[in-house]
């Protein structure tokens, strides 16, 4: 749990510096390329490749092509559409994404996590009620869309190395995880990306190299670490540590102005929607999967 908390708190001025510093500033494709090249850097030098199987360097290019690449295309898109408590409080579907897909590699499912979901978007809406629109709407699926590929990575990887026979450190090999991400985030800026809005400023140049480097480089081998050590349960909690952090940095330091009372209901009600998960929902899913087992 030192890990992920250790990185929680990292990662909790990365959301405000994005919104605040990047988004709409600049071009978020070339923000992507840009943090992934940095992070990509940081672990070519302790990068191994005759020691390990190419099938594990596949799996982890692929893995960090998902988690980092396409989520950090997803990410980088919302704060275009969303302020940075909304898309904070919108990333807390992340633990029942993880939850789904362990359950699915499983071949299980139940529409009991239905529920959940089903209380967290109300919490959202609840936080716009008054000014839902095309890009809320528009923000709110790509938000998710980051999620999912967050979640789908963090599982990933766990079952990954947690089934390798390869005893290697960690350190040695999750170069690869950012080179695929690098793929990604290459193919992205070459289709879409505007050079004509690179950062300007110095400030600017330093939010990318900290968020490069720091953030993502150090951030994601520590958390991704981290979720190796950990259960599942564990894991789905500190993904969510991420989102009160995030938010009191956010309007303590730069949006002092937000509707706190809208955003602190609509809040409780998506944080509602996680007890419920995790006292009643988990019950009932439980239950259920036992009497199918035994039937």
């Amino acid at each position: 749990m030192f890990y992920l908390s250790a990185v929680t708190l990292l990662w909790a001025f990365s959301f405000s510096l994005i919104g605040v510093y990047l988004a709409g500033q600049v071009d978020s494709w070339f923000s992507v390329l840009m943090r992934v090249a940095l992070a990509s850097v940081v672990f070519l030098p302790f990068l191994k490749f005759k020691q390990v199987p190419k099938k594990l360097i596949v799996q982890l290019m692929a893995i960090g092509g998902i988690q980092l690449g396409l989520m950090y295309c997803f990410y980088y898109q919302s704060f275009l559409l969303l302020s940075v408590p909304e898309v904070l409080l919108f990333t807390v579907f992340t633990p029942i994404y993880v939850t789904l897909i362990y359950d699915l590699l499983k071949a299980r499912f139940s529409p009991w996590y239905l529920v959940t979901a089903a209380i967290a978007v109300a919490g959202a809406v609840f936080i716009k009620f008054a000014g839902i629109n095309e890009n809320f709407v528009i923000g709110f699926l790509v938000v998710q869309g980051a999620n999912l590929c967050f979640a789908i990575g963090q599982v990933a990887y766990k079952y990954v190395m947690e089934n390798q026979s390869v005893q290697l450190p960690q350190r040695t090999v999750f170069g690869y995880f950012y080179l695929g991400a690098l793929v990604v985030a290459t193919i992205a800026f070459a289709l879409l990306g505007n050079p004509s809005k690179l950062p300007t400023t110095s400030l600017q140049w330093g939010i990318l190299i900290y968020l490069g480097v720091i953030a993502s480089g150090v951030g994601y081998f520590v958390w991704n670490k981290g979720a190796c050590l950990v259960n599942a349960g564990a894991l789905a909690i500190m993904n969510n540590a991420l989102v009160p952090a995030g938010l009191i940095v956010n309007i303590v330091i730069w949006n002092r102005d937000v509707d706190i009372a809208r955003l602190s209901i609509g809040g409780i009600i998506i944080l509602l929607s996680l007890w419920i998960n995790e006292t009643w929902v988990k019950r009932k899913v439980a239950q259920s999967y036992k009497e199918a087992e035994n039937a």
